[in-house]
């Protein structure tokens, strides 16, 4: 054999062995490529899973937040029921509290706004009948949310003879069902909702009118008080 076949030959092992190795890297890179895009939709797939639940837990968790004002709604005074403790400042200074009228028969009135007409024709009526509220044993008082300023000046105007508390914080007004949702012109608002409550003498709530029409109303109150 010649020199140069020799040389020849020497060198094919050579470039076999390379061709061999960069065939293997080709095939390394090819099943890398492969493995990627098989793991890429698995990994856009769990991300996806992922997504819906943390989606679907977020749901939960507004529908929860949406229904909790529905379940934790405070519970609609009831008549049987002890009636709730208050204690507010009243007209002329000083303070009123449920438990001055312990043992006492008691009525609460609840009106939208001092000096307007109905709540006027409604204080000037139970005034009129402060007496015979007296004699059948029987306190009565007017709340709504006006100032104490708004109060007196609503009693000086009009003469009246019972005492006005202020709840300005619609605390008590809450409690006794007297503050919620109501309707004029097409418009949805929150406010004072006209109510009055008869509370015995035993410290439970008697009777409860709601949506007073006040025309006649002092005197329908007066004659419950009396048969109670």
């Amino acid at each position: 054999m010649s020199k140069k076949s020799q040389k020849k030959s020497s060198k094919t092992p050579s470039g076999t062995t390379a061709a061999k190795k960069k065939a293997s890297k080709t095939r390394a890179a090819t099943q890398t490529k492969s493995a990627k895009t098989q793991r890429t939709p698995a990994s856009k797939s769990t991300g996806s899973i992922a997504k819906a639940a943390s989606h679907g837990a977020a749901s939960k968790q507004l529908n929860s937040s949406r229904s909790a004002p529905a379940s934790a709604a405070r519970q609609v005074l009831a008549e049987g029921q002890k009636a709730p403790a208050f204690r507010l400042p009243r007209d002329g200074g000083g303070a009123v509290a449920l438990s001055d009228y312990a043992g006492r028969k008691l009525v609460l009135f609840f009106y939208p706004r001092a000096d307007t007409p109905g709540c006027t024709r409604e204080a000037i009526d139970f005034t009129r009948l402060a007496d015979a509220f007296a004699a059948a044993g029987t306190a009565v008082i007017g709340i709504s949310a006006d100032s104490l300023k708004a109060q007196e000046k609503f009693r000086d105007k009009h003469s009246l003879g019972i005492p006005l508390i202020s709840d300005e914080k619609h605390e008590m007004l809450e409690a006794y069902g007297a503050w919620g949702e109501k309707s004029m012109y097409g418009k949805s608002f929150l406010g004072i909702l006209r109510t009055t409550v008869l509370v015995g003498s035993d410290g439970k709530v008697a009777r409860i009118w709601r949506n007073v029409r006040v025309d006649g109303h002092a005197d329908q109150v007066l004659e419950a008080a009396t048969s109670l």
